[in-house]
């Protein structure tokens, strides 16, 4: 299944029996050799300002730029400007922005033991699984049953970020919906559908197999059905790039609003993988932490005792507009989306670049379609899946690029969430927006023993107040497939 690369290809480590016995096996990488390290400076404390009850007090940071740089010209013209009007989103942390964000400024862990399935036999048996979802008043029951959770996830959060847009459906009728698309994807389609439509060919024969085993398993059925439900007339289709996924859906997407092709796109991630199958497959990578003792503990992006990510779901989606577009209609902006970049490392189906030049020319590109300097970055949400290779790999690939880093907050939403594959891009767009608009940033919990080599402030721990100059949100997956968005404050 084309759909299985769902990893970080910035970070996974394949270990053999023979790996094991100190023989390196065809899949092991040993990560980018460190660049020289910097090392930070005290961060100043203010013992008045209120953070939580067990947390350090730490004042507001504020963003910095070289006065001596002179930044690249930003799009002016407000049909090619691109903003954020609604966001919508399925999590572990429920299906509400704002709770969402809440649950990861109070560093709270969202992976917990596996109970959908009977996971007593796996070696691994914990996840960031997600409970008691309800898609009351956004999918009929009917459809509901039927439903890949995949499809569920994404029907739920595309519905709510257009209603947080203010595009509900009374109002999407009075509107051009040709000018409308949808650009949703996903790193493994509906593999729920999928599974059981195998086991009941095996079990069964063919004839037993449901006609809705096709429909419900392709990838680009997240997008259909959404179109289908609001009647969304413009570009619509689905990207599957592992858990690239949705930054390449933001980057597509705001490329067809440039072109003219759509005045709005409804863009993001979404995956549903916590079964049988997905966790199974991932075991069989080696590519997962065996924690089970303390699952709320193995996702530790740069943590020196880290041993692999933790498999999460859900769904993340922006409602991306025309500045001209959402002016006219009178909508409330959150952000401003600056610009992204896509590469290849044409290099490797699992490992990243020895020499990073996939991530840090997708970070360098991102910036020059952003119209932004270097100096002009004080925030990264990083990929940090909590893989031994891949963690190292993208903290060097950034201190490629941003020469002086001193100013520079970088967290990692998967201590928290653990990874969600094709929807994690989408999560992190919303994390990364959070931070602009409520000048606060999440911590990375369970960082307790730091990579010497990681030399940038990672917000270990406990939140801190951080005000965004220009925000940058990185995903890398599996095929070497790299991807960068920059978010902003927006100012007319």
């Amino acid at each position: 299944m084309s759909g299985f690369a769902c990893a970080s290809s910035c970070g996974l480590i394949f270990k053999s029996k023979e790996s094991e016995r100190n023989v390196v096996s065809l899949f092991q990488y040993d990560g980018l050799r460190a660049v020289e390290s910097i090392r930070l400076g005290a961060i100043r404390c203010d013992p008045k300002s209120s953070i939580s009850t067990s947390a350090a007090k730490c004042g507001r940071i504020k963003a910095m730029a070289s006065p001596t740089v002179s930044a690249p010209k930003r799009e002016k013209d407000p049909k090619k400007r691109i903003v954020i009007t609604g966001m919508g989103l399925v999590s572990v942390f429920g299906n509400d922005i704002d709770m969402f964000y809440n649950k990861l400024l109070e560093g709270v862990s969202g992976i917990s033991p596996i109970d959908r399935f009977d996971a007593s036999e796996f070696s691994v048996r914990f996840a960031g699984q997600i409970r008691n979802f309800s898609s009351k008043g956004y999918i009929d029951g009917k459809n509901d049953r039927r439903l890949d959770d995949c499809w569920r996830y994404c029907l739920v959060a595309g519905k709510r970020a257009l209603e947080d847009a203010s595009l509900g459906q009374e109002v999407l009728e009075t509107m051009d919906r040709t000018r409308i698309g949808v650009l949703v994807g996903s790193g493994m389609g509906g593999i729920t559908a999928f599974s059981n439509g195998v086991e009941a060919l095996i079990q069964k024969g063919y004839k037993k197999i449901t006609p809705f085993f096709i429909p419900y398993s392709i990838t680009n059925m997240g997008s259909a059905l959404l179109a289908i439900d609001t009647g969304l007339m413009g570009p619509n289709y689905s990207i599957s790039t592992a858990c690239a996924t949705a930054n390449y859906c933001f980057y597509a997407a705001a490329n067809h609003i440039r072109r003219g092709e759509a005045d709005i796109m409804v863009a993001g991630g979404t995956e549903a993988a916590v079964i049988p199958t997905g966790v199974g497959g991932f075991i069989a990578c080696r590519a997962l932490s065996q924690r089970n003792d303390e699952p709320e503990r193995a996702s530790r992006p740069w943590d020196k005792d880290r041993d692999g990510f933790v498999i999460g779901e859900g769904s993340g989606v922006l409602i991306m507009e025309s500045l001209e577009h959402a002016t006219k209609r009178g909508a409330n902006i959150i952000a401003e989306y600056l610009g992204g970049a896509v590469t290849c490392d044409a290099h490797h189906m699992t490992d990243p670049r020895s020499d990073g030049l996939g991530v840090s020319s997708c970070i360098i590109k991102s910036l020059e379609d952003a119209g932004v300097a270097p100096e002009e970055v004080n925030y990264v949400n990083a990929h940090a899946t909590s893989t031994l290779a891949g963690d190292l790999a993208e903290v060097n690939a950034i201190k490629k690029v941003f020469k002086n880093t001193s100013e520079i907050k970088m967290n990692g939403t998967k201590s928290m969430t653990g990874h969600g594959l094709g929807a994690a891009g989408g999560l992190e767009a919303i994390a990364t927006i959070k931070a602009i608009t409520t000048g606060w940033l999440h911590p990375t919990i369970n960082q307790h023993n730091l990579e010497p080599e990681v030399t940038i402030d990672t917000v270990p721990n406990v939140k801190k107040q951080h005000e965004v100059n220009v925000g940058i949100s990185n995903s890398f997956g599996f095929g070497g497939h790299n991807s960068v968005v920059a978010f902003a404050p927006f100012k007319p």
